[in-house]
């Protein structure tokens, strides 16, 4: 009877069935082991038996969820999505909209109500307004276990209160199975995230950072949800301005290939220096042009010049990229050049290349300007390339979806070449289907006066430089407050580094990715608020307390799930207790 009652009780609790399972395990006075001994053990039994078939009996959903654990809004959105099929089978194509509700009235919603109505209104609808599309929305729902119920507000908004016994077996399976049980389950196996993107022979400044951080954190969250993402960085290590650095070169090194990086100094005035060379010398200028074609067509001599070059600015990119912890696959713009004229020969065989002025351009309809594929003097520029990486990760690499990460200059740049790939049918026409390519643009990092982040003579900063005087301002503080004289030299480094750089990233961010934000290293490195510093501080101090306990971490994880199972012990003795006084 008493087993009868704890199951009528509690029939899905997880994580009683959890604790029952495994008290075993622990010690508990012998009064209370000898009491309920035999009753966790019937109701264990119980338990284990009711998940089995509500498990059997909800096989079909089950499966289905698994394609997405852990995606709550994904899982929501298939359950809505077949409802809409059946609530509007007239209109295929209509996405589930499914959001967090925030409101009082459930956890999630869907508002597809407001959008549909003015679709198929005057259409000799059966509806008589959003609030009745909300209710057949609702009714058409298939049964689930994770939706304890459903309510429809307003103008058909139809409100989700997710199921407490549902959220308790996710939780179940999440810590018997890893927190990685819970990532999202992406559409696609594949994906390129397409950012850093130097240019060859200039410093990585302040303006790379954003792609860098935002772009290595999305690659993350893909791999994090096992998608296989291909880091590419598509470095700017091609194009006319290697002429003028490789002429450049030859005049400064004639024996270039043993110079080192210390020899060539700052690569940002080794390039301003070749450029105003180039401005000021029509002879220069006329060998520069000369040494494009030479590099162009392969001469091994240019070939091996670009080459160099190519190398110096990789180690310092990579002193940006070690600091930040983000790993990248170089792919740059050199790596496409082959493949641009099959790729233009083939858009052309399709109509979509014309003749303008001189030049040869993709007309893209609703812009006012085209895409210039092939310049009036017969070179290729970033159109070019962009169509031709495009075409390569689709082909070659077999990419599911392309996400391009640049700052919002260039937003116009990438829908002109994404629309101009759908004309082409490399891309299917909806925005929701797969493949497809993706530009997330960012705001400008902003100095404190309100302009584009700079140093004092009016350059941009140079990364490597930010990033050192983030380490050397923690260092300092680490210092003043004694830990010089506490910690080895080897143990200020490593923290220094942990909470400079890493206050870097956290700033970036913790800041809304569209809007420009003012880089201030000491509102960074403040130890209060919405900082790394403090989370770091609070990880430290977590760690602290369970190393001065003397407990070690499985233990303390042990004693976790003890408390637990005192917790559902209790409620069973209470159970027991409130049953023999009513006198059963």
């Amino acid at each position: 009877m008493l087993a009868s009652l704890t199951l009528s009780v509690q029939p899905a609790s997880p994580f009683l069935l959890l604790s029952l399972n495994r008290l075993s395990r622990f010690h508990f006075s012998p009064s209370i082991s000898a009491a309920a001994s035999d009753l966790l053990r019937v109701t264990s039994r119980r338990l284990a038996s009711a998940t089995k078939t509500r498990s059997i009996t909800t096989m079909a959903t089950v499966t289905e969820e698994e394609e997405c654990m852990g995606n709550v809004k994904a899982q929501l959105a298939k359950l809505f999505e077949a409802s809409l099929r059946v609530t509007i089978p007239n209109e295929p194509d209509v996405e589930p909209l499914v959001a967090a509700c925030g409101g009082k009235f459930g956890d999630y919603q869907c508002n597809n109500a407001m959008g549909l109505w003015s679709k198929i209104k005057g259409k000799g609808t059966q509806f008589r307004g959003p609030p009745a599309v909300g209710e057949a929305i609702k009714n058409n729902l298939p049964s689930s276990e994770m939706i304890e119920s459903c309510s429809v507000a307003g103008p058909g908004f139809v409100n989700v209160v997710l199921s407490k016994n549902w959220m308790a077996k996710s939780i179940q399976k999440m810590l018997i199975e890893g927190i990685d049980t819970w990532a999202p389950m992406p559409p696609v196996k594949t994906a390129v995230v397409d950012f850093s993107s130097p240019n060859v022979a200039k410093e990585m400044h302040v303006g790379h950072l954003r792609s860098t951080i935002i772009g290595d954190t999305l690659a993350r969250m893909l791999e994090f949800s096992k998608v296989e993402v291909l880091r590419r960085n598509h470095v700017g290590d091609w194009g006319t301005q290697f002429g003028m650095l490789i002429e450049f070169l030859f005049e400064k090194f004639p024996n270039f290939e043993d110079i080192t990086e210390a020899a060539i100094g700052d690569l940002q005035a080794f390039y301003k220096a070749s450029k105003q060379r180039f401005d000021a010398d029509p002879a220069f200028k006329q060998r520069a042009q000369q040494a494009v074609v030479r590099l162009q067509g392969g001469e091994d001599k240019y070939r091996r010049a670009w080459a160099k070059i190519c190398e110096i600015s990789r180690t310092e990119f990579h002193k940006v990229y070690q600091r930040l912890a983000v790993h990248l696959e170089e792919k740059g713009e050199s790596f496409y050049n082959p493949y641009i004229p099959g790729v233009i020969d083939a858009l052309t065989k399709q109509g979509l290349v014309e003749e303008s002025q001189g030049a040869r351009v993709i007309f893209i309809e609703g812009i006012n300007i085209p895409l210039i594929v092939v310049k009036s003097d017969g070179g290729f520029n970033y159109a070019s390339t962009d169509m031709t990486a495009l075409w390569y990760r689709l082909n070659e690499e077999k990419a599911e979806w392309i996400i391009y990460v640049t700052d919002v200059g260039q937003q116009q740049h990438f829908d002109m070449v994404f629309k101009a790939a759908k004309r082409a049918g490399w891309l299917p026409q909806g925005d929701s289907s797969y493949p497809k390519a993706s530009h997330v643009s960012f705001g400008l990092v902003l100095g404190e006066d309100g302009k584009r982040f700079r140093t004092r003579n009016t350059e941009v900063v140079r990364l490597v430089d930010l990033l050192d005087e983030a380490k050397s301002r923690s260092k300092a503080v680490l210092i003043e407050r004694g830990k010089g004289e506490e910690w080895t030299e080897e143990e200020i480094e490593s923290t220094a580094e942990a909470v400079g750089y890493g206050a870097v990233k956290y700033a970036d961010l913790k800041n809304n990715r569209l809007t420009n934000y003012t880089f201030n290293f000491d509102q960074m490195l403040n130890d209060k608020g919405n900082t790394a510093v403090y989370l770091l501080y609070a990880h430290a101090r977590i760690c602290s307390i369970i190393r001065k306990s003397g407990t070690d971490i499985e233990e303390l994880k042990n004693e976790e799930l003890r408390l637990a199972v005192v917790l559902c012990l209790w409620m069973v003795w209470n159970i027991f207790c409130n049953v023999s006084a009513y006198g059963f």
